[in-house]
């Protein structure tokens, strides 16, 4: 790894033995790009790679220079107005009402490691040998106004990332309007764009469409990540698949409104933008205020999308997610939600928790409900007091009898939200965020508070910790279950009012980092109304999340699968729930329920005393195969092998240990079949030369293959509906039926 500069041509060269990436200071000063991608022989100059030729109905920089335009040259952070016509990275109104900006390149900086991004969660390293960062310092003279541009190449991943930072040094106020993380210019627009979006309980669905001159995007002006849209892209050369070829990953390190563009222009240059979403954006900068944009991730793979997704799994999982559960595998968990909605009593409980530690589970969580008046969704948000007609011993005393059972005790907070029945909207009606003068809308009764005010956040921690340093507390879900209308906070005034989308999610992010921080030893995860907020921010705070209130299996097929394109196993909450789902009314096997969920954190919503003795079983059963493999379903390397988006009835995927001894593989079928072909599924990451005992449906222990056969024969998934079916047989193929085949080397 290495980062080059050459004075004589005024480039640089970040490299490492996947990526390389090249910058030139062009003859107005500004940066622009001269290649992204595959690592390469570096040399002097790489000016060849300019190309400027004539063009009618451009502008042009310099006088009497008809080649030298902003229009055609690819570029780092390019603003709008000065020949350029694309959508820029930036964009500052000033007082005279120009948006006209020149910020030039001054000097830089080449420093080991990588620097903290100010109140943002970002990426990280501990050890200054496993980066280097690239900071340009630009400035626009007439505005006095500064511009640094942070470059952090890891030395062992194909992996760049990026942010931004204005800071007024002049004399006039300036309003910030645009402030992308990442800009990125291609030359040529053969791709593939690839995004996740959906709707709630159906998240992160898979979307690809070829790139066509014009703009395609994805966004949130939700006030979240959203559901609808992930701040996660992938830009793929059409002929990638999951196994080999060309894929660019564009990851953006944040809980809010985002906006990711790519934009083809007439002359099929690509150019990728992503940071907070510009609409309804404006931040003021007086002189002397700074602000940091959040970080972007660009992620390179030759490997197809699986090389792409196991580089990106990897940096989150080690190198973004933080403290005491980053590396732990996670406790094996009930959840009464299901099990009891807001009918239950304290007696209750601890039923459910005796039986559940009786079959294995570590964890009971206590879900919405505790609190306050809460005996429905319309009171109590906001007092994070136990109600003591249903916990007449408070939280610390039901959490000391789940203690003495063996358990671990976890707990639901929805700590952004606040309903009209409660005492804190009582004592203090102007905390939520609403417009004067209009109608207040809301979402499942509720309202939300205004974290862009201190005081807020203070209160808010305060109940929190109270409860956590006097409770045995050992988890904390973090719900929100509705997104900002009619945003308006009370505390600031007009002129930045522009600012409390970003505010908001800073003040979200100040509470977990203090909570985090005083607890270290609670596990957080993070909710919205299941994946409303699944993204790269929380994660820095909670390492995993509920990825989505659908606990379907056979949905919950293409939402992992989807999800899994981005983030890591290990932060995929997923869990086996009552039966006919409470979602979309499907009965489906116990085994299928667990076979999907185990490739994720693992759980239970419902309540086991509700089972026959035949489901008890197989609970006891899957809670002890997970304790068994739980490290290498969620920390080994994950493969996708079927995608459930371009088969309509199969889905597959497996996970293998860091030393290839130990393999599991998901197998799926949505709808049995009659008089079926045969199946087999090609394996990856397996050692050749290694011989794996497999045990499934259609295996025995005394079985051994190969890692060369399994990954280039197959692995025969071949059920009892090919052919005429077996009933004498242990295995009757069926719908919604599943495997996980062990392989364990000899």
């Amino acid at each position: 790894m290495q980062i080059l500069y050459h004075e004589s041509s005024r480039t640089f060269h970040l490299c490492n033995n996947s990526i390389s990436y090249i910058i030139k200071v062009l003859p107005n000063d500004q940066l622009g790009n001269l290649y992204f991608g595959k690592a390469i022989r570096d040399c002097e100059s790489f000016d060849h790679l300019m190309e400027m030729n004539h063009r009618p109905m451009t502008s042009y920089v310099f006088e009497g220079n008809k080649t030298f335009s902003l229009d055609h040259i690819k570029q780092e952070y390019p603003s709008y107005g000065t020949t350029d016509y694309r959508h820029p990275a930036l964009e500052i109104v000033q007082p005279n009402g120009s948006r006209i900006t020149n910020f030039t390149y001054i000097s830089h900086s080449i420093t080991p490691g990588k620097p903290a991004l100010e109140n943002l969660p970002a990426t990280y390293t501990e050890q200054e040998d496993e980066a280097q960062t690239l900071t340009f310092h630009l400035r626009d003279a007439l505005l006095g106004a500064e511009l640094d541009l942070y470059y952090t190449l890891f030395a062992d991943r194909p992996v760049i990332t990026r942010s931004a930072r204005f800071v007024n040094n002049g004399s006039m106020d300036l309003h910030l309007t645009t402030a992308m993380s990442l800009n990125l210019d291609l030359p040529d627009s053969n791709y593939d764009f690839v995004h996740f979006s959906g709707a709630w309980a159906r998240e992160r669905h898979m979307k690809t469409r070829h790139l066509e001159a014009g703009i395609q995007s994805v966004e949130s002006t939700r006030g979240t990540s959203s559901h609808n849209h992930n701040p996660f892209i992938i830009l793929k050369r059409p002929e990638t698949t999951e196994f080999s070829g060309e894929a660019i990953g564009f990851s953006l390190v944040y809980s809010g409104n985002f906006l990711a563009q790519v934009e083809v222009d007439s002359w099929d240059t690509t150019r990728v933008t992503m940071g907070i979403n510009p609409f309804q954006f404006d931040w003021k900068l007086e002189p002397g205020e700074h602000f940091q944009t959040p970080e972007a991730v660009m992620v390179y793979s030759t490997e197809g999308l699986n090389g792409m997704s196991q580089t990106f799994h990897k940096l989150y999982q080690k190198r973004l997610a933080r403290g005491y559960w980053r590396d732990r595998p996670r406790p094996i968990l009930i959840n009464n939600w299901e099990a009891t909605y807001f009918d239950f009593t304290e007696d209750k409980l601890v039923k459910i928790a005796e039986t559940a530690k009786n079959d294995g589970v570590e964890l009971f969580v206590l879900d919405d409900g505790w609190f306050g008046a809460r005996c429905n969704d319309f009171a109590g948000l906001g007092d994070w007091v136990a109600n003591p007609d249903r916990l007449a011993n408070g939280i610390t005393g039901l959490a000391e009898r789940i203690d003495q059972l063996g358990l671990k005790f976890g707990l639901w907070f929805e700590p952004e939200m606040v309903n009209k029945d409660s005492d804190l909207f009582r004592a203090h009606p102007d905390w939520r965020i609403c417009t004067p003068n209009r109608r207040a809308s809301h979402g499942r009764n509720q309202f939300v508070l205004d974290f862009t005010r201190q005081e807020v956040v203070d209160a808010i921690y305060e109940m929190m910790a109270k409860i956590l340093s006097e409770a045995k507390v050992s988890y904390i879900k973090w719900d929100m279950n509705r997104c900002i209308s009619e945003a308006f906070s009370a505390s600031l005034p007009a002129d930045r009012q522009g600012e409390l989308f970003h505010r908001y999610i800073l003040g979200v992010y100040q509470l977990y980092d203090r909570l985090t921080t005083r607890f270290p030893h609670v596990l957080f995860e993070s909710c919205a109304s299941g994946g409303g907020r699944f993204d790269p921010g929380l994660l820095y705070y909670a390492p995993q999340g509920w990825t989505s209130d659908d606990s379907d299996a056979i949905e919950r097929l293409k939402i992992q699968y989807g999800t899994s394109m981005c983030y890591p196993i290990s932060s995929i909450g997923a869990h086996v729930s009552a039966v006919p789902n409470h979602q979309i009314f499907r009965t489906t096997p116990i085994d299928t329920r667990a076979n999907v969920a185990h490739f994720g954190t693992f759980g239970y919503e419902l309540d086991l005393n509700k089972l026959s003795d035949e489901e008890r079983e197989k609970v006891r059963e899957q809670i002890k195969f997970m304790k068994e493999y739980r490290e290498v379903l969620q920390f080994g390397t994950f493969y996708r092998l079927i995608s459930p988006f371009d088969n309509s009835n199969f889905a597959s995927w497996m996970v293998v240990s860091e030393d290839k001894k130990t393999a599991l593989v998901g197998y799926y079928k949505i709808l049995n079949q009659v008089n079926a072909g045969y199946h087999r599924v090609k394996l990856c990451g397996l050692d050749p030369n290694l011989c794996y005992n497999v045990t499934g449906y259609r295996e025995n222990p005394a079985s051994c293959h190969y890692g060369d056969e399994l990954m280039h024969v197959g692995l025969l998934t071949t059920d009892g509906a090919s052919g005429q079916p077996d009933e004498s047989k242990e295995h009757v193929s069926h719908d919604f039926d599943s495997c996980i085949f062990v392989l364990r080397a000899q």
